[in-house]
């Protein structure tokens, strides 16, 4: 799968049906070959025009399941590292 495959999923939180938003970047572990993380950029209550600009970084580790459209994660906010 592509980034840009991935730009297109909307990110799903399972333990909340929360939508998160879309993935904007990757973090990759070059030296194992393998993706650690997705970033998924916040937004406000009238999209990412007013977000705060914090960003979900989701570990790889906590994605269920990634389907055609969409991405489920399980997630609880206080585990998740937020910039």
């Amino acid at each position: 799968m592509r980034l840009c495959e991935f730009e297109k999923k909307e990110v799903i939180n399972a333990c909340d049906c929360k939508k998160l938003g879309c993935v904007s970047d990757l973090i990759f572990d070059e030296c194992k070959g393998c993706i650690e993380a997705i970033i998924v950029p916040k937004s406000g209550k009238w999209g990412c025009l007013f977000g705060d600009g914090g960003e979900y970084i989701i570990p790889f580790s906590c994605i269920k399941k990634i389907g055609p459209d969409i991405i489920i994660v399980e997630i609880h906010e206080e585990k998740n590292r937020q910039k």
